[in-house]
């Protein structure tokens, strides 16, 4: 890993993976041909990229009871139980419709309301993410979404992986498409003879998934364009070293891209980390990935106090933190960016991954500066309430009008003044 000492973070300009032209030419092309040729397109695209021959493309209710009955019941318990956490959660998140009465007999407010269509994208193909289901339908659900559409590559035997159908099931996801990639993404954008368009979108992918979004991005909303996995943790000589490498190299594995970054007033805890990472590559299933990760972007930063370390994490903005101090809540406040915060030595970051209940699909590439994690504001929107009554625009009538025009829109001030008893009306 590389260390930092001087406080120089030019290493944040080159997390930012930027598409090559190629890739961006080509998801524009699948896009258009599936927005032509619709399930004939995704057909074949799967044929291409998955090597497999579709022959329906909506997952059966056989399909996701076989597929339930295929995965061991401790991980069927974890998945129930880690719906129940995660549904408990994002309820407190609920938004409230409101109004209010204000002088002169003005009423104003916000009205709640859920979208109408989601789709969920969850990897697949070579793996098996149903923690990614979960994270990304319960909130639509809560929000109150009628429809919510998950949509994932099938893996070699040319169905969606065990997990992924075990956990749609146990929260009640019923439209299911065993499609990925681009081709996915330009489905529920803008619909095939099978699939009908959603008004979002929502979860994780490969490169290819983020230029799809952002190629849609307009024509449906998004949740966000995520990248490489990252976590940074604050750790004084209090902390656990080999705990700690544990928990850098449990984001390092995701990705050779990913970034687990050190941040810590100590030396010499720092060095024992760095040994601890590489006595644990040595047996780590992934460890080709998690060791690319570590060498390509893994960063030590030494901090000369708690401030400074906070700072530093600051301008890390990073998507994943723990604060593994003697008291982490002393450094709480100090944060300002960061998409989520893991405080005390047992808050290891998988605890968020899969079961706590807070959302997984986070901030990344700095974005934690302005963005938050996928919860059930994501899934709904806000309409305004105004009701003005006679009085009301009696007495603000003519500061409405005068603002009008000096905007030089005379229609706006005339449709108030034409109310407005004793008005002088231009027109």
């Amino acid at each position: 890993m590389e260390w930092i000492k001087d406080g120089n973070f030019d290493f944040l300009k080159k997390r930012k993976v930027e598409a090559k032209e190629e890739a961006q030419k080509s998801v524009a092309a699948i896009i258009e041909t599936v927005k032509a040729n619709g399930d004939k397109a995704l057909k074949a695209y799967t044929k291409q990229f998955d090597r497999i021959d579709l022959e329906s493309i909506r997952v059966t209710e056989a399909d996701m009871s076989e597929a339930a009955a295929r995965v061991p019941e401790p991980v069927l318990a974890a998945i129930k139980q880690s719906a129940q956490n995660i549904r408990a959660f994002h309820e407190k998140q609920i938004p409230q419709s409101w109004t209010e009465t204000v002088e002169h007999g003005v009423v104003l407010g916000q009205k709640v309301t859920p979208l109408d269509s989601v789709g969920v994208y969850v990897p697949g193909g070579t793996a098996c993410y149903p923690s990614s289901v979960l994270m990304g339908a319960i909130p639509a659900l809560v929000a109150g979404v009628n429809r919510v559409v998950l949509v994932s590559p099938p893996q070699k035997n040319g169905l969606i992986a065990d997990g992924v159908l075990a956990a749609a099931r146990e929260i009640g996801i019923r439209e299911i498409y065993q499609v990925g990639g681009a081709q996915a993404i330009a489905a529920l954008a803008y619909g095939t003879e099978t699939i009908l368009p959603v008004d979002k979108i929502a979860g994780p992918g490969n490169l290819y998934v983020m230029l799809a979004k952002k190629h849609v991005f307009g024509d449906v909303a998004i949740d966000s364009l995520a990248g490489p996995s990252e976590i940074a943790v604050v750790a004084d000589e209090t902390a656990n070293a080999a705990w700690i490498a544990a928990d850098l190299l449990s984001q390092a594995e995701h990705d050779r891209l990913s970034m687990p970054v050190l941040v810590t007033t100590s030396q010499t805890f720092g060095e024992q980390v760095e040994q601890e990472i590489e006595k644990q590559l040595a047996d780590l299933p992934r460890a080709d990935i998690a060791s690319a990760s570590v060498q390509s972007a893994g960063k030590i930063v030494l901090a000369a106090n708690s401030n400074e370390a906070a700072e530093a994490i600051n301008q890390i903005a990073p998507e994943h933190l723990e604060l593994a101090t003697k008291d982490p809540y002393a450094l709480l406040p100090l944060i300002r960016h960061a998409g989520a915060i893991f405080l005390g030595k047992y808050s290891s970051e998988p605890v968020g991954d899969y079961f706590a209940g807070p959302n997984h699909i986070i901030p990344t590439n700095g974005s934690a500066r302005y963005a938050s994690p996928l919860g059930v504001e994501s899934f709904v929107k806000r309409s305004s309430i105004i009701e003005y009554s006679d009085a009301a625009l009696q007495a603000n009538g003519q500061a409405i009008a005068a603002f009008a025009r000096f905007e030089g829109l005379e229609g706006h001030a005339r449709a108030v003044e034409k109310r407005m008893k004793g008005a002088v009306i231009h027109g």
